[in-house]
C-alpha cells in the first residue's frame, strides 16, 4: 500500500528528473492495478495516489517555502542544480500545480522566484542563459499541464496568465528577431490549439492567445510600420486556425478567435479567401450548427462580405442544375 510520502518521491522524481521535457500526465483509474504508471514522458497515477502526493507537498511548502526571502529565493534558483535539497524545493510547487492549478500562494512562489533573480542578475552577463534557460524550462513545464488530459489545467486564468507573464520576461531578457517572433506565435497556437481539444469552448486559452497576439504586435521590428507587423502576425495564424476550427466545428471559442483574426489582417482577399471556404464547408457537408454560422453572418456582415456569399451559392446551384444555368446563361435568337 503506497504511503503518502511513497506517492511524494514518485512525483517528485519524476518532475526532477524532467528537465526541459514536455510530459504527458494522466488520472489513471484504480482498476489498473498499480497506483504509479510511466512510460518515457507518459505519467498516469490515480487520484489517491496524487492526493497523497499533495498533502505531504503542502506541508513542505508552509513549513520550508513561504517564509523564504528575496535572497534566499534567488540562491535557490542560482544553485538548483548543485543540491538534491534545492531540487526538491522547486518540485514541491509543481506537485502542488499538479493537484490544484488555480493554487495561487504556489504559483506566485514561482513567480516571486523568478522575480528575485530578474531583479538581481540583469546586470551580470555570465548569469543570461542561466536566466533563459529557468525561464523555457518554467514553460515547458507549464506545457506538460496544459497539453495533459487533466479536468482543470487545460483551461486554468491561473496557468495561461503565468505562461504569458513568463514569456514577457523572457522576450525583455533576449531580443527575438521578426521570424523568430512568427516561430515563437506559431508554438504557442500548437500549444492552445492542443488544450482546446482536450477542453472545447476554452475561452481561457484562446484569450491567451489573443493577448499574446497584442504583446507580439507591440515589439518594434522592421518594418516599422506597427500595422502591418500586426496583421503579418496575424496571417500567419488564420490558416491553421481555420483548419482547426473546421475539424471542431461546434467550439464557438475557436470561431470567435478566427474573427479576432480576420479583424486584424487588412488583407480583404484573404477574409473573403477565409469567409469563402467556410462557406463551402458548410454547404458541402449540409452543416447546422449555430457556431459555425455565427461566424458567416458576423464576418460577412462586419467585412462587407455578401458578394462572397452570393458566388458560393450561384456555384452550387450551378453545380446542382447545370443545365438550367446554362440555358440562362444563352441569350434566345430567332
Amino acid at each position: 500500500m503506497t504511503t503518502p510520502e511513497d506517492a511524494f518521491q514518485q512525483l517528485a522524481s519524476v518532475f526532477a528528473s524532467r528537465g526541459d521535457d514536455i510530459l504527458e500526465i494522466e488520472i489513471i483509474p484504480p482498476s489498473l492495478g498499480s497506483p504509479f504508471l510511466q512510460d518515457g514522458c507518459f505519467i498516469g497515477t490515480t487520484k489517491k495516489t496524487l492526493v497523497q502526493a499533495y498533502t505531504v507537498a503542502r506541508q513542505l511548502f508552509f513549513k520550508k517555502l513561504m517564509s523564504m526571502t528575496d535572497d534566499e529565493l534567488l540562491a535557490n534558483l542560482l544553485n538548483e542544480n548543485q543540491s538534491t535539497d534545492i531540487v526538491s524545493d522547486l518540485v514541491i510547487t509543481e506537485i502542488m500545480l499538479l493537484f490544484d492549478c488555480e493554487h495561487l500562494t504556489a504559483c506566485n512562489w514561482r513567480k516571486r522566484r523568478l522575480m528575485a533573480a530578474l531583479a538581481r542578475c540583469q546586470g551580470a552577463p555570465d548569469r543570461h542563459s542561466q536566466l533563459l534557460r529557468v525561464l523555457r524550462r518554467e514553460l515547458t513545464l507549464l506545457q506538460s499541464y496544459q497539453c495533459s488530459p487533466l479536468h482543470r489545467h487545460t483551461k486554468s486564468p491561473t496557468l495561461w496568465s503565468h505562461r504569458l507573464w513568463v514569456l514577457k520576461q523572457l522576450l525583455k531578457l533576449e531580443e527575438q528577431s521578426p521570424e523568430a517572433l512568427l516561430d515563437l506565435e506559431r508554438h504557442e497556437l500548437a500549444v492552445v490549439l492542443r488544450a482546446a481539444e482536450l477542453h472545447p469552448k476554452n475561452y481561457y486559452a484562446f484569450t491567451y492567445m489573443r493577448q499574446l497576439h497584442a504583446l507580439l504586435a507591440g515589439i518594434p521590428v522592421e518594418p516599422k510600420d506597427a500595422s502591418s507587423w500586426a496583421g503579418l502576425l496575424a496571417k500567419t495564424l488564420v490558416n491553421p486556425v481555420l483548419d482547426w476550427c473546421l475539424a471542431n466545428p461546434r467550439d464557438i471559442s475557436g470561431w470567435a478567435f478566427g474573427i479576432y483574426l480576420l479583424n486584424h489582417v487588412p488583407d480583404q482577399q484573404l477574409r473573403a479567401d477565409a469567409v469563402g471556404r467556410v462557406l463551402r464547408f458548410a454547404r458541402d457537408v449540409g452543416w447546422e450548427g449555430e457556431s459555425l454560422w455565427t461566424f458567416i453572418d458576423l464576418t460577412v456582415r462586419q467585412f462587407d462580405l455578401e458578394e462572397v456569399v452570393d458566388e458560393v451559392f450561384i456555384h452550387d446551384q450551378g453545380r446542382r442544375d447545370p443545365a438550367s444555368t446554362t440555358e440562362s446563361q444563352i441569350s434566345p435568337t430567332k
